[in-house]
């Protein structure tokens, strides 16, 4: 699915115009990418987070020359998929995922009174 396809799909669902649908997602988009621009996080429970990631500087090798370079330090963009997300996409790892989950821990112990002398 690309962005017109996309944009199709909310006009369609939502009794939109596809300009109004366009507007719409333009909007999101760029909300999204201001505030990671920013250095926030966008998180859309169920769906999953945005977030900008600094790689830091390091050395490299040319692969064709064998040369050793320096590659600069930079800021990425980061999304980290939901639980909800994963589910939908992989329901037999979820399903996994959750049998495999250890059970609470129990509650701690009150702490004994002190005796007095």
């Amino acid at each position: 699915m690309n962005k017109t396809d996309l944009i199709e799909h909310l006009a369609a669902k939502h009794e939109l115009s596809k300009a109004e649908a366009g507007r719409i997602l333009e909007t999101l988009l760029d909300a999204v990418v201001t505030t990671v621009k920013k250095g926030g996080a966008v998180s859309i429970p169920g769906f999953g987070s945005f977030k900008q990631h600094a790689r830091a500087a390091r050395n490299g090798v040319n692969p064709s020359t064998g040369a050793k370079i320096k590659i600069a330090a930079a800021k990425l963009p980061k999304f980290t998929p939901g639980a909800g997300f994963k589910a939908a996409v992989d329901p037999k790892a979820a399903a996994k995922k959750a049998a495999a989950k250890p059970a609470a821990k129990p509650a701690a112990k009150p702490a004994a009174k002190a005796k007095k002398k």
